[in-house]
C-alpha cells in the first residue's frame, strides 16, 4: 500500500529511538500509512496516548523497526572500530560477548578521544538506514 501522506522523518526517527530504547518487545512504535502519524506503546512505561483499536491492520499501520532490526547495534559498532580503531577490534568484539558492552565500548572510545566521532557516525548510519527502510516500505518522507 502506498501512502500519499508524507511522514515526518523526525517522528519516524523518534519512533525508531523509542522502539530501540528498551528490551525486546517492551517498546513498540507504529506509523499510520494514511495520516502519517506515529504511535508509541510500551509494556513497561506509561505513554500519553493509547494505541488505536485497529493497530493490527497491516494495511494502515506499519510497525517501526528497532536499531537492532536495521543492523545498527553491535554490527555498526564493530564496523566503526574496524574502520577507525582497527587495533581495538578484538577488544571491542570481546565487549560484545557479554552484558554492559556499550558502556565499555563508549568508555574505550572516550579514552581514545573518538566518542564524538562515534556519535556522528552512528547518527549518519541510523538516518541512512531509516531512509532506506522508509523507501522499502513505500513511505513518503518530509523533513
Amino acid at each position: 500500500m502506498q501512502t500519499n501522506t508524507p511522514v515526518s522523518f523526525d517522528e519516524l526517527l523518534a519512533g525508531l529511538e523509542w522502539a530501540s530504547a528498551a528490551g525486546s518487545f517492551e517498546n513498540e512504535a507504529y506509523v499510520n500509512r494514511i495520516s502519517g502519524k506515529v504511535f508509541c506503546s510500551s509494556s513497561s512505561a506509561d505513554v500519553e496516548e493509547d494505541l488505536p483499536e485497529d493497530i493490527e491492520d497491516n494495511k494502515v499501520y506499519l510497525a517501526l523497526p528497532s536499531k537492532g532490526d536495521l543492523g545498527l547495534g553491535r554490527e555498526l559498532a564493530l564496523h566503526f572500530v574496524e574502520a577507525h580503531l582497527p587495533e581495538s577490534y578484538e577488544l571491542t568484539y570481546g565487549y560484545f560477548q557479554s552484558r554492559g558492552a556499550y558502556q565499555r565500548f563508549k568508555a574505550l572510545l572516550d579514552r581514545k578521544d573518538r566518542l564524538e566521532d562515534w556519535y556522528a557516525f552512528e547518527q549518519t548510519a541510523v538516518e541512512e538506514a531509516l531512509r532506506r527502510w522508509s523507501a522499502e516500505n513505500d513511505l513518503q518522507l518530509k523533513s
